[in-house]
């Protein structure tokens, strides 16, 4: 073997270490990977039941309902679309109709999101930026002011 074919294969050896490598980590990842979406995307996109996702925007007035013990069922909505979430915990400190929420958990069956963790953010500084985003392309959001 010449030199410029041992140099070729080092290098081609390295790279299939390498692709092997980002291969496994993407598989072992593939499981805690959670998508962000809001209530408009979850109608568009088909997600299944039982997938894990992180759901955002403003808790809609008049929908907390609290239930015996610690749980509580809520309305998620992005003034467009509107999305059932129930929790079963402590709710945070800051947590209130109108203000924006970030609800993780489970999808089952009729369509409503179990979660099992909810932020709620108390202005629109700390708010998360897909958020932000979402309510500012429906006209929701005034910039210091906070949501309307």
């Amino acid at each position: 073997m010449t030199r410029k074919e041992q140099r070729l294969t080092l290098i081609l050896s390295g790279l299939a270490i390498l692709g092997l490598a980002t291969g496994l980590v993407l598989y072992a990842l593939r499981d805690t990977i959670v998508f962000f979406y809001t209530p408009s995307e979850v109608a568009e996109k088909h997600i299944e039941p039982g997938e894990r996702i992180r759901l955002g925007g403003l808790v809609e007035k008049g929908s907390l309902v609290r239930n015996q013990g610690t749980t509580v069922k809520f309305i998620v909505t992005d003034t467009t679309k509107t999305m059932p979430v129930v929790y079963s915990g402590q709710l945070p400190d800051l947590f209130r109709e109108g203000q924006g929420v970030v609800a993780e958990g489970k999808l089952d069956q009729a369509g409503t999101l179990i979660a099992d963790t909810v932020l709620a953010k108390h202005d629109e500084r700390y708010m998360p930026k897909e958020v932000a985003d979402a309510l500012k392309a429906k006209g929701v959001w005034r910039e210091g002011e906070g949501v309307q």
